[in-house]
């Protein structure tokens, strides 16, 4: 979609169709058939009058979410008919939520048809949105709101596509391609390197796959960055669940196992294009957890890059072995980090415990976990913090090795899991180190909002937003 940013009182006759935004019904020129049609102002409702050339979409609240939402309600609207150009008039209140229109906009015209035998001829839409004033402030949040929708639509393509088409070495592929696009450095290893460097958490979740386990580095370094941050990504391009074999109906969706490495990638494009000041380093663990001879097994005890040995009670539990090397080699290669977050559909008792369109967010920082959830809902993302406690310590706790890979009570699961990852976060990162659980909202299968059936990008405009507010704290 092109989306054209164009003052009132310039001439224009290229729009087809002109969508408005109502929150109230009254004064309304069409309020008498929009009655009769029984529209509501109410978020996600939509009414087209093909005669008279008009979508009407409804919103409740003068906010993002709703805002998004209802842009995204009028461009599918739009994309059932013919036309290909539409303009938006916005008051002052809509502007006021300009970010939210375009976002909304861009995320909901999204569509993944890669695989549809019968492809449709796309039309390509053309959106003017009409200001008083064309300001400098908005042509720049014009301009950062379609690089951050296309990073989550990004993020969406890689997480969408099956495991038969992406596998590790093409998500190693896809980070050269970004670090070419974007002149970034890109470091790509495998297993060979794995075993050399006592990464053999990682190495052994990717054991028994036909495809080699690659550990992904990509970075960007401007000049003077005001600060070094490093995101780690869980990169299961199929979990199986290994020899802890899931239920079938489990299987289904296991492509989205690798949403928080995609995110990753797909926010390094980002920041790369929005020239964000600072140093930023993206580590994905590509593996592939399947079964087979040489599978590991529940009983082995692993030995992690930072020394600790891991009891394995389920293989199933795959992606916090993962991330523990991830997060040592990270802390190894990567000195005086300022924050460090790694992303991860790590457990379904995150789901469970916050629903499938919410975040939760852990660490050993209160105001850092908070600051990170108030960037979270004001990009439009969903998250809460969970807490530590001293007590669901000692689930994790093994007889025979330094920590068990799985909790001995199936309550809190996300919060020991986290508990897990913090074994491998050094002393002097503890107060950096963040956890986002996005096993909920990175892959829903049913449209929610602005957000498609599949894969909905979770984490890429949380981040973004979250290092805005560091460059506007400065």
């Amino acid at each position: 979609m092109k989306i054209n940013l164009i003052e009132k009182n310039i001439e224009n006759g290229v729009s087809e169709i002109e969508i408005f935004f109502v929150k109230s019904v009254e004064n309304l020129a069409d309020k008498e058939i929009l009655e009769i049609l029984d529209f509501k102002a109410k978020d996600e409702s939509c009414i087209l009058l093909a005669e008279s050339k008009k979508i009407y979409v409804g919103y409740e609240e003068d906010n993002y979410d709703s805002l998004a939402i209802a842009a995204a309600t009028a461009i599918k609207k739009l994309q059932t008919t013919k036309f290909k150009n539409a303009r938006i008039e916005l008051n002052e209140k809509l502007e006021s939520n300009f970010k939210a229109i375009v976002e909304g906009a861009l995320l909901g015209e999204y569509k993944f048809t890669t695989y549809k035998s019968e492809q449709e001829k796309e039309i390509k839409i053309e959106l003017e949105i009409l200001v008083d004033n064309k300001t400098s402030e908005l042509e720049k949040i014009l301009r950062e709101s379609k690089i951050i929708s296309k990073a989550v639509n990004k993020a969406r393509d890689m997480v969408n596509t099956p495991p038969a088409d992406f596998y590790p070495k093409v998500m190693a592929k896809k980070a050269k391609k970004i670090a070419e696009e974007l002149e970034l450095d890109v470091k790509v290893e495998g297993e060979k390197f794995l075993e050399e460097n006592g990464m053999n958490a990682m190495l052994s979740v990717g054991r028994a796959s036909v495809h080699e386990s690659q550990l992904i580095h990509l970075t960007y370094k401007p000049q003077n960055p005001q600060a070094k941050i490093v995101l780690v990504g869980k990169g299961l391009t199929y979990d199986s669940g290994g020899l802890s074999l899931k239920p079938a109906d489990f299987m289904v969706t296991m492509k989205a196992d690798k949403s928080g490495g995609c995110a990753v990638l797909s926010t390094l494009w980002a920041i790369a294009k929005l020239e964000l000041p600072f140093e930023v380093h993206g580590i994905v663990g590509a593996v592939e957890n399947m079964i087979g001879g040489n599978a590991y097994k529940p009983d082995d005890v692993l030995k992690a890059k930072n020394g600790k040995t891991i009891e394995v009670r389920n293989t199933d539990a795959e992606g916090r072995l993962v991330l523990a090397d991830c997060l040592s080699y990270a802390q190894d290669e990567i000195k005086d980090i300022d924050y460090i977050f790694d992303y991860a559909t790590l457990t379904g008792a995150c789901v469970v415990g916050v629903g499938e369109y919410t975040t939760g967010i852990m660490g050993n920082n209160e105001i850092l976990k908070r600051n990170a959830v108030l960037s979270a809902l004001k990009s439009g993302e969903y998250a809460t913090t969970l807490d530590f406690n001293r007590f669901l310590k000692k689930a994790i706790k093994s007889e025979i090795a330094d920590i068990c890979n799985i909790a001995n009570t199936r309550y809190g699961g996300a919060i020991t899991a986290g508990m897990f990852l913090d074994n491998f976060i050094a002393d002097e990162n503890k107060e950096k180190w963040i956890h986002f659980d996005i096993a909920g909202p990175a892959f829903v299968e049913k449209p929610w909002g602005y957000n498609p059936h599949g894969a909905s990008g979770t984490g890429v405009r949380m981040t973004i937003k979250f290092l805005q507010d560091l460059v506007e704290g400065n």
